[in-house]
């Protein structure tokens, strides 16, 4: 069978490209579409084994490489301009558009969703908030074109014929919005490239991207008030400069730090702190690939990944007072790392890859059968 792989954009190596490296490691013949790509040469070679993608009139648009997000309204027309009428099984890795694309009826088309458009679902009013576009003639504007996607979002939900979730989390989150059941296959997380660690140093942890839904300042307001209690902080982001300047003495910055010195922190820690609220969330599970437990907001796929006073502990609200009961409840547990790295095992990339190639091969072979 011929196989299109679509995904929403290629610009950063970050969490959904990791399921995209997972697919072309199961099968190496997909023609990739994606509305942009601006990959460097490193990144292309481990997402999608050197090869090219096929894009969107959006790639030449001015500025679309700094920002390709100011062109949303394009989207729908932009991804509906693929001909993709020669192949038999299209996937598409979709958390915003990469599901519309159009097909016909002697093709099966299976979408990986790590979520329904959040910026025009769940997190509408906090989006139009934080873009400052709540009021005013742009936020108007700004209103209309979300309920247009919106719009387009449900009915483009009709041209899949399989949905596959990355969490129960976000199983929920498509019922919800496009009234369709979906298969729950966790997403893979590379737990060989995280070494086991039984000893632990005196610090905590937390790694990300500085932007406001990671909720790294409520991390530093916690440990603020904890002056007895270290934590380092590693990451860059729009939020660096202002999160940076709250931070006490006992609260360290390493900004960007490489993928041997993640595994590095993360191993020696005593705990990894982490405040989102995330449909699965693959950084929490690396921590535990290396023994090290969680400390976590018990919202979304946390839930599912960590499991409460046996690899980590879960807090309710997303407050600095509900973490530092939370740092304060854990300290008072003993966790046994081997118990640890085994939860993390669950979500390893090589389980991820046999669930998939067997889910869309039978659905593929029941689908050519009807034919």
């Amino acid at each position: 069978m011929k196989k299109a792989l679509v995904h929403d954009w290629y610009y950063v190596n970050g969490g959904a490209e990791k399921v995209i490296h997972s697919f072309t490691n199961t099968w190496s013949d997909f023609t990739h579409y994606g509305l942009v790509d601006f990959l460097n040469k490193k990144d292309r070679a481990y997402i999608l084994d050197g090869k090219k993608v096929n894009t969107s009139f959006i790639q030449n648009l001015p500025t679309a490489k700094s920002n390709h997000r100011k062109f949303l309204q394009l989207f729908p027309y932009a991804i509906e301009q693929f001909n993709l009428n020669e192949y038999d099984l299209i996937l598409s890795s979709s958390a915003s558009i990469a599901k519309g694309v159009l097909t016909h009826q002697d093709q099966l088309h299976i979408c990986y969703c790590h979520s329904p458009m959040r910026y025009a679902w769940d997190l509408y009013h906090q989006y139009l908030k934080e873009a400052g576009l709540d009021k005013g003639i742009k936020g108007i504007y700004a209103k209309y074109v979300l309920h247009k996607m919106r719009n387009w979002d449900i009915n483009s939900s009709n041209r899949v014929d399989h949905f596959i979730a990355n969490s129960e989390y976000i199983a929920r989150r498509i019922r919800k919005v496009y009234r369709r059941e979906a298969k729950v296959i966790y997403p893979p997380v590379d737990t060989t490239a995280f070494s086991f660690e039984a000893k632990k140093e005196d610090y905590y942890f937390t790694a990300s991207r500085m932007v406001p839904y990671k909720k790294i300042d409520l991390i530093v307001q916690a440990f603020n008030d904890m002056p007895d209690k270290k934590l380092l902080v590693a990451g860059t982001g729009p939020d660096y400069e202002k999160i940076s300047k709250l931070a006490k003495e006992n609260i360290e910055f390493l900004g960007f730090i490489s993928d041997a010195d993640l595994s590095k922190y993360m191993q020696q820690a005593k705990a990894f702190v982490f405040a989102a609220e995330e449909d699965f969330g693959i950084v929490p599970v690396e921590a535990q690939a290396c023994g090290t437990p969680v400390i976590g907001f018990g919202k979304g796929g946390l839930l599912e990944t960590v499991l409460h006073n046996k690899t980590g502990v879960l807090f309710q609200e997303q407050s600095s007072i509900s973490l530092k009961e939370a740092v304060n409840h854990f300290e008072n547990l003993n966790f046994e790392p081997e118990i640890i790295r085994q939860q993390a095992e669950r979500f390893s990339k090589e389980r991820f890859e046999k669930e998939i190639k067997t889910y869309v091969e039978e659905s593929y072979s029941d689908f050519a059968k009807k034919r």
